[in-house]
């Protein structure tokens, strides 16, 4: 009895673990590959349609415009968040006064509410009553339309977003910048070498772990751009600021195509997974 214990008790341990996995992503996953080869309005019953959805994914224009807007956000949003926070992680490095107080107040924004702070800067980038456009008023400067304006929509988000996210990558840079040992400095200092050169030739190369960790999650975490356009935006003006995700999301639970988003979510996660890859390539070559 005893020993029949002591098999069934690891089991027992691991059941939460096997029980949420089945839950909450086999079963989701397995749902949506059945999902793709059907069309499902959630009310009917399924109608088995075969290939149907990827020909009408191929021919669907807004849904490409939706990854071009995606792949914007991200070329301004990940160089800008890894040049930002590079910086902050260097200066925060230093012995400088308050600098406890200024790593926490890098922080803060990260654990905000990302709800919270779409709304703040819908209200900071507001045309006639926004702040931001009070002062360029004040400062003689003309009105901008930050937000109602095609071409500036989604560079105004991309800015929120590394405002929002780039305390994150502060934590992560200032972790990789503390394990470079030392001596380095030292030698390179007593050969002469200039801050500069100190940077490009020992703290680059020694922090390229976190430098790919950093481009990995700041891609994740902008192609699952969704909240700050579906808040602030709507996937406006003129579609200029419609993600992918806002797109795949409308599509499931505004229109009701399950089927549809499915075969969406399943193309957009290749999408990701070929990106990623692509990435990783370029940054192993690079180091």
């Amino acid at each position: 009895m005893l020993l029949k214990k002591k098999h069934i008790a690891p089991y027992a341990m691991v059941s939460p673990y096997i029980i949420h996995f089945l839950a909450f992503i086999a079963f989701p996953v397995i749902f949506s590959l059945v999902l793709i080869f059907h069309h499902w309005n959630i009310i009917a019953p399924m109608e088995y349609v075969g290939l149907d959805n990827f020909y009408r994914l191929f021919h669907d224009k807004l849904f490409f415009k939706a990854i071009g807007n995606t792949l914007i956000f991200l070329i301004i949003h990940i160089p800008l968040q890894i040049i930002i926070a590079l910086f902050l992680a260097e200066v925060l490095n230093q012995k400088i006064k308050l600098r406890g107080f200024f790593r926490a107040a890098f922080f803060l924004p990260v654990v905000i509410s990302g709800v919270v702070v779409t709304y703040l800067w819908q209200q900071l980038y507001g045309y006639d009553t926004g702040l931001i456009n009070r002062i360029l008023v004040n400062l003689g400067l003309g009105r901008v339309g930050w937000i109602i304006n095609p071409d500036m929509a989604m560079p105004s988000i991309a800015f929120m977003a590394t405002w929002k996210n780039v305390g994150l990558y502060v934590v992560l840079f200032l972790v990789g910048l503390q394990s470079v040992p030392p001596h380095y400095y030292e030698a390179a200092d007593l050969e002469g070498a200039s801050h500069w050169q100190k940077f490009r030739y020992i703290t680059l190369p020694s922090i390229n772990p976190t430098i790919f960790m950093v481009v990995i999650l700041s891609t994740l975490g902008g192609f699952s751009l969704f909240i700050e356009p579906y808040i602030m935006t709507g996937g406006g003006p003129l579609n200029s600021t419609l993600s992918a995700m806002l797109y795949i999301y409308k599509q499931g639970f505004f229109f009701y195509h399950m089927g549809y988003a499915a075969t969406l979510g399943f193309f957009f996660a290749l999408i990701i997974l070929i990106v990623i890859i692509i990435q990783r390539k370029v940054v192993e070559r690079e180091s």
